[in-house]
């Protein structure tokens, strides 16, 4: 059997993915409703943070918030925080889920902030275990540090199902960036995390602890195997070569036949080669360590210490 064919046949009998796509289909049939979906873009990180809600219920998730951190100055805030607040207010929503893609290496979450303005859940996949394994012990934190993933409200699976609303969402692990991403199908939208990119820009990298460039071909091709009309928000743009403006929003049809890593007729081996290399060639994000800090506590800062100041720590010589 070849290997184009073993996926297609693996992908076919991949029953998450089999609930995901009729899913979907039942919504582009409008047996089921769309989702309505804003999108904030903060600039600094480069993040889309994306709010999508039932238009008749009025309820609604917050999808990879962000926390405003000046970093010099050890200082956070939360204007980008408090334009979604606003808008959520401003549309009668009601918010039940904050969900978590990954363990971002990238920006601070906000998610406690908004769950004490605005309620909901803090949700991420059940593999953040691992990440909180890895980074505790890189960290120094010590066993006052829980690695059970206690600090979010919910631990999904792969194929968990969830409501928003009267909609219909599921959640498809999506390993290989980290070994813990997510994506989230609500209705016949798919919050992809940063699995993959818009189209001319590509894919994520696969080369942080615990990532793995083969999982990610499959993880992307899991998802380029929805529905061709599937919308796809993704948590990040960094302006492809030859284009002069963010974009956030695309399609499964899009990224089959145009991504550029990874686009219909692209094998394994070729993804992982070129990943491979591209990696070897990428700085740290400028965010990783005080962001893995936070973000393992589902955004939470580290206990005061005794003198009453919260501190991020610097590792040094060991990443």
């Amino acid at each position: 059997m070849g290997v184009a064919l073993a996926e297609k046949r693996r992908l076919e009998a991949d029953i998450h993915l089999v609930d995901a796509k009729e899913q979907v289909e039942r919504t582009l049939r409008g047996e089921i409703r769309s989702p309505v979906v804003a999108s904030f873009f903060d600039e600094p990180t480069f993040t889309a943070t994306h709010v999508a809600h039932d238009p008749v219920t009025k309820k609604a998730a917050i999808v990879d918030s962000v926390m405003d951190f000046d970093q010099a100055a050890g200082r956070t805030s939360f204007e980008g925080a408090e334009r979604i607040i606003d808008y959520v207010r401003a549309e009668g929503l009601t918010v039940e889920w904050l969900l978590e893609t990954h363990a971002h290496a990238d920006h601070l979450s906000a998610a406690p902030f908004l769950q004490e303005k605005l309620g909901g859940r803090i949700a991420i996949g059940e593999k953040i275990r691992t990440v909180q394994e890895f980074f505790g012990k890189i960290f120094n934190e010590g066993t006052n540090f829980a690695c059970d993933g206690s600090q979010f409200d919910r631990l999904f699976l792969d194929g968990d199902r969830f409501e928003l609303g009267a909609l219909s969402a599921i959640a498809l692990h999506v390993p290989g960036h980290t070994p813990a991403d997510m994506a989230y199908v609500i209705g016949d939208a798919a919050f992809v995390g940063d699995t993959m990119f818009m189209s001319d820009y590509g894919t994520a990298r696969a080369d942080f602890p615990g990532g793995d460039a083969h999982q990610l071909y499959k993880s992307i091709r899991r998802l380029m195997a929805l529905p061709e009309q599937t919308r796809v928000f993704l948590c990040h743009d960094y302006k492809a070569p030859n284009r002069d403006h963010y974009v956030w929003e695309t399609t499964v049809g899009a990224e089959r036949t145009g991504n550029v890593h990874v686009h219909e007729g692209v094998d394994e081996a070729a993804f992982v080669a070129m990943r491979t290399a591209r990696d070897q060639t990428l700085g740290m994000p400028r965010l990783i360590l005080p962001s893995i800090q936070v973000n393992m506590r589902a955004g939470h800062l580290p206990e005061p210490e005794a003198n009453g100041t919260r501190y991020l720590k610097l590792p040094l010589n060991l990443l």
